[in-house]
């Protein structure tokens, strides 16, 4: 079974991408998600975020408390950095159980869906790598069209804090374009096709 992931930067439509598979019966593990779940649930983890980042890491219900942890680690680039050594290595441990039991089922691929696959390293577990590209203009639009209370200079931000696109794609084995010009479903079938049959384009 082969282990992709699916990448993009913020608004590039990755998580679109990953629906399309999924309606084609492809696993996805959506490690956004997933982290959540596992921050909220391996008391180890809680353990050690709580020790690192204090009490509100969560709330009075037990809730992992998003907000305030974004707030305190998003302009530093130590405490981010922390926060992704504990984090990370757990989400990985999680994927590898998922994995295993995707194969067990007989798929014949699964798809990781990551915004920070190649910065939090975890492309590493994988057999090959898809970018869904977009231009800036065009991924910012979306975001601020969705995000109704972002302005363009959190997007940007954001966008500052990820690796750039034309990295993205150059570091891919797949790019699937996502420009609202170029039909988006053809490539997704061909890939399909293609990933099926444990072959590289």
């Amino acid at each position: 079974m082969l282990r992709i992931g699916i990448t993009g930067g913020i608004g590039s439509g990755k998580s679109i991408v990953s629906r399309l598979f999924h309606a084609l019966g492809v696993p996805i593990y959506d490690a956004d998600t997933r982290a959540r779940w596992v921050m909220e649930n391996d008391a180890k983890l809680r353990q050690q975020l709580t020790d690192a980042f204090g009490p509100t890491t969560y709330d009075a219900a037990g809730r992992l408390n998003r907000p305030v942890l974004a707030g305190t680690v998003f302009n530093n680039p130590a405490l981010l950095t922390q926060l992704n050594s504990l984090v990370h290595p757990h989400v990985g441990t999680d994927f590898e159980r998922w994995a295993k039991a995707q194969q067990q089922a007989g798929h014949p691929y699964v798809l990781k869906e990551a915004a920070l696959l190649f910065e939090a390293g975890s492309y590493r577990q994988l057999d090959r790598i898809i970018t869904v590209f977009a231009p800036v203009a065009v991924r910012e639009a979306r975001v601020l069209r969705r995000d109704l209370h972002r302005s363009p200079a959190d997007v940007q931000a954001i966008m500052a804090k990820q690796l750039s696109e034309e990295e993205k794609v150059h570091r891919a084995d797949y790019v699937l374009t996502n420009d609202e010009v170029l039909p988006l479903l053809p490539q997704v079938l061909a890939l399909h096709t293609t990933l099926s049959a444990g072959l590289r384009a």
